[in-house]
């Protein structure tokens, strides 16, 4: 399987990698033995980037990674001939979008961390783009007085410049820490023997496979731009991520 070094350093722009197969009728999903690009998951859509192949300069252009056939696949783009299986290969990230993601991805766990601590609310839903994303919550109801109460929070949580830890546990270990899922429904499952986790430190404590910043400082400050209501207990908050 690809070692996706992503999931052990998220600050990895880069790697040296070998193709594994090239896949697709027309040769356009790419697997190799190790990737920096983080596949997507958990609301937070894969990485872009390029593959580079040093020995004659030329590169392609990866448009996103998924699953497929039970294999990593990176997808190029069509119409180009791709590269051959046994190539040695550069796996260069979009480094920007990729920052953008984590600071993102990051913020909306600190929300997360705060609405639970704060209002013992679980999470419903969630999705993101690089420096904008929205969380579902199980609220009753929703106000504009509570929403920038929530805001203000977050932001002077981020300021703390609190450290994000992460760390893998076996599957029993993991589900004996007190709230680790906070998602209405537990999405991990029951195959998976390791659970990794992130620690925003005295704030938040979840399993997840994201990609995250190593201090909340890092994130600058969370600016809500919108509220809704999605049911009758699930209500939406809608984020954007600012410099300080």
């Amino acid at each position: 399987m690809t070692q996706v070094i992503a999931y052990q350093d998220a600050y990895a722009k880069a790697v040296e990698t070998r193709v594994r197969a090239v896949e697709g009728e027309t040769g356009t999903l790419v697997v190799l033995d190790r990737t920096v690009f983080y596949p997507g998951g958990g609301g937070q859509p894969s990485d872009t980037g390029l593959l580079l192949r040093a020995a004659d300069g030329r590169s392609w252009t990866v448009s996103g990674v998924k699953r497929f056939g039970g294999e990593l696949v990176h997808e190029i783009e069509a119409g180009a001939e791709p590269p051959s299986v046994g190539d040695v290969l550069i796996a260069e990230v979009e480094w920007a979008r990729r920052y953008q993601l984590m600071r993102t991805h990051t913020a909306l766990h600190a929300l997360c961390g705060v609405v639970w601590r704060d209002h013992g609310a679980l999470v419903t839903g969630g999705n993101m783009e690089p420096g904008k994303g929205r969380m579902d919550f199980e609220f009753a109801s929703m106000s504009g007085d509570l929403v920038g109460s929530i805001e203000a929070t977050v932001n002077e949580e981020l300021a703390k410049g609190r450290p994000i830890h992460v760390t893998v546990l076996p599957r029993a270990e993991a589900f004996a820490i007190p709230d680790l899922i906070r998602t209405k429904v537990n999405l991990l499952p029951e195959g998976i023997e390791e659970i990794r986790i992130i620690d925003i430190e005295g704030l938040d404590l979840q399993a997840d496979g994201g990609t995250h910043v190593h201090n909340t400082l890092e994130v600058g400050q969370i600016r809500v731009t919108g509220y809704e209501s999605k049911g009758r207990i699930n209500k939406r908050i809608r984020l954007e991520v600012v410099d300080a």
